[in-house]
């Protein structure tokens, strides 16, 4: 009230005679300024620490609303928000945001109305919800009395300038004390203070479909980082989700339409941190040299997850971490989705797909062992003591000396104690003896005793990334994958990697050795084979078909010069050469249909059949690499290997094969 009847004395003080509707006028005027004033729409921030600096970052539309709606409900000062599509928990009370999945520092949470960016920021930053209150009642006052250049002090001692509406501007305090007193407008370039989020440039996204169809354990490779970026596997399969709710839109928007589908969830699991906080850290760095130190903690922290995995006690770590955290996951996923009832995958990257893939090896179907088991030792190098003595013989095509070793009661445990002088007593000739003595001598000496854990679930498809599995087959000694092989509790199986990546390794030619053919080329995710790509196959026809033409003419010439004019023989020349000159006549028209009609024979080609690893489909499947990477396959190997995170068209393989599972299928089939 002081203020408006100062106000009231300074404009009388102004004007001496004023009309008899002063007083009217002014109320008509304050009604107007205060009609402008409106009250700011808050949004609610998280900060993160990146690169070592605090970011705040906005939720989405969606989880924003919900946390402003139970802030102003003022019911439950304890009141926990799911957001992110339920993989994190904001504590209201504490202002704090719980990763619930996944360990991960805690962040800070706020809820933001006013914001400040200096010149070498690249986000606005926003004020501490106090003090961003006491901003908003000094701008209410400012509008509706219309008084600016209101003058306040920040918490930390800082001065924040109301110019005007459009105009506000927050000065840092001077470092020391200054001798010649110099105002705060020659402090420096004052930083931009903006109220609203509406008025900062900021991405905010929409939200995420509630529904869940499909869940999917992702499993990483070696080391703690997934990219070149050096990011860990949360924030890498932050970005895979990230796309595959891009591609949902774009090419399953018929079916978001009619509300068939919601979305997939991606969730980590982490396996490196559990298996360095064993101590293992500590023993190696006591034998590590001190030179090049870097290089040998990136060895240390990195290449020697291969190592571990090939050790006995780490690799029943490994493993044993690998499933219990999907367990982990899968249960507490269902108790906070009760409505869930779409089905699991699983994926694994570099040496997570290895991983998975023994671990599916292993798994016993809901029939028991014995159908499992009956196509197990085609395939796996086992690991640990499951096969039995009658077993291992007939695998080396010696049943019919079972008779002899069950008869003086010899297992598999008495027989690797056995010698070769042994064996002659027995009555085995020397050939058998030789080979028995070798196999179970190599496996006592390489037996690697795990146990895998078994799975509270059947995953639907396996997806394997720049995956070695093929060549751990390899090295472990199997040649061959039974066709008839496929996993106990897993249906599919995809193999797919980039053609220049350093690491992965192919599956088919193990299931059909004797043919050589083509991996299955995923179809770039706008419809069409890259540029680059359709014109070195052109080329590459049109190179064939000159060739051929080439030889076809050179073939004839040279039966011309090399022909023997015996007179007995003139008389069938003669016929030769009349349907020589039709056959050459008709071979114009036989190479144009070659050249038009290239795709009916591949086309009109036999199926390959690659077994029933995945139930009968393909399973090794090729990215389109990009123009720039084809000018050098060496420069751009190993961001190869970490390129699948970001990669639409994986990400649209991977949604097109789970859909389909469900009877939903592309929008528009990509060629």
């Amino acid at each position: 009230m002081s203020s408006v009847e100062s106000q009231q004395e300074q404009s009388s003080q102004s004007d001496p005679s004023p009309s008899p509707n002063s007083c009217s006028s002014f109320e008509l005027v304050d009604m107007d300024a205060g009609s402008l004033y409106e009250p700011v729409s808050p949004h609610w921030f998280y900060c993160k620490i990146i690169d070592s600096k605090e970011t705040w970052i906005p939720f989405n539309s969606q989880d924003s609303q919900q946390l402003e709606e139970a802030y102003s409900s003022g019911k439950d000062y304890n009141r926990i928000v799911p957001t992110d599509g339920g993989r994190y928990d904001v504590h209201l009370g504490e202002r704090m945001r719980y990763a619930v999945y996944w360990d991960e520092l805690a962040s800070e949470v706020r809820r933001c109305t006013w914001f400040y960016k200096g010149d070498k920021d690249n986000k606005y930053v926003p004020y501490s919800e106090n003090f961003s209150q006491v901003l908003e009642e000094t701008y209410m006052l400012a509008v509706t009395l219309d008084e600016w250049k209101k003058k306040l002090e920040s918490p930390n001692r800082e001065i924040i300038i109301l110019h005007n509406p459009k105009l506000m501007v927050h000065y840092q305090p001077v470092a020391g004390s200054d001798e010649w007193g110099s105002a705060p407008a020659e402090q420096g370039r004052p930083r931009t203070v903006k109220r609203g989020v509406e008025n900062i440039s900021v991405d905010i996204h929409c939200g995420e479909p509630l529904q869940i169809d499909h869940l999917v354990f992702v499993v990483h490779g070696i080391g703690p980082a997934c990219d070149l970026r050096f990011r860990s596997i949360v924030q890498c399969v932050n970005d895979f989700r990230s796309v595959s709710l891009n591609l949902l839109q774009t090419h399953f928007k018929k079916a978001q339409e009619n509300q068939q589908i919601g979305r997939v969830e991606f969730l980590p699991v982490n396996w490196h941190s559990p298996l360095h906080s064993t101590g293992v850290d500590v023993d190696l760095q006591r034998i590590t040299l001190p030179s090049i130190n870097r290089l040998r903690h990136f060895t240390n922290d990195t290449i020697l997850d291969v190592f571990f995995y090939n050790s006995p006690t780490y690799c029943q770590t490994i493993v044993d971490t690998v499933a219990s955290e999907m367990n982990r996951i899968y249960i507490l996923f269902l108790q906070r989705n009760p409505d869930f009832k779409g089905s699991v995958s699983i994926a694994g990257h570099s040496l997570g797909s290895l991983i998975l893939f023994d671990i599916l090896t292993n798994q016993k179907d809901s029939l028991g062992d014995t159908d499992s088991k009956k196509d197990l030792p085609s395939i796996f190098m086992d690991q640990g003591d499951t096969l039995t003595l009658e077993e291992d013989l007939k695998k080396l095509q010696l049943s019919e000396f079972f008779s002899i070793f069950e008869k003086e009661k010899i297992d598999k445990e008495a027989l690797t104690l056995c010698t070769d002088k042994d064996l002659q007593e027995m009555g085995i000739p020397l050939g058998p003896r030789k080979k028995i003595l070798n196999y179970f001598r190599t496996r006592k000496n390489s037996m690697v005793p795990v146990k895998y854990p078994r799975l509270i679930y059947k995953p639907e498809i396996f997806f394997a990334f720049g995956s070695p599995i093929g060549m751990f087959l390899t090295v472990r000694g199997l040649k061959r994958i039974d066709p008839n092989y496929r996993f106990p509790t897993c249906k599919g199986f995809f193999n797919i990697y980039h053609p220049f990546d350093p690491v992965a390794y192919r599956i088919e030619p193990m299931v059909v050795p004797g043919v050589e053919f083509e991996p299955m080329l995923i179809p770039h995710h706008k419809g069409r084979k890259r540029m680059h790509l359709e014109l070195r196959e052109g080329l590459t026809r049109m190179s064939m078909d000159l060739k051929n033409n080439l030889l076809g003419s050179l073939r004839m010439a040279w039966k011309s010069f090399t022909r023997t004019p015996y007179p007995a023989l003139q008389a069938s020349e003669t016929v030769e050469e009349t349907e020589a000159e039709p056959e050459s006549n008709s071979e114009k028209p036989s190479d144009v249909n070659t050249e038009q009609n290239p795709v009916p024979v591949k086309e009109e080609a036999p199926p390959i059949h690659v077994g029933m690893l995945n139930g009968g489909q393909r399973i090794d499947y090729v990215l389109q690499e990009k123009p720039i990477e084809s000018f050098n396959e060496y420069l751009f190997a190993l961001q190869s290997h970490l390129c699948y995170w970001e990669s639409e068209d994986t990400v649209l393989l991977v949604l097109k094969e789970i859909y389909q599972t469900q009877g939903i299928f592309l929008d528009q089939p990509l060629q």
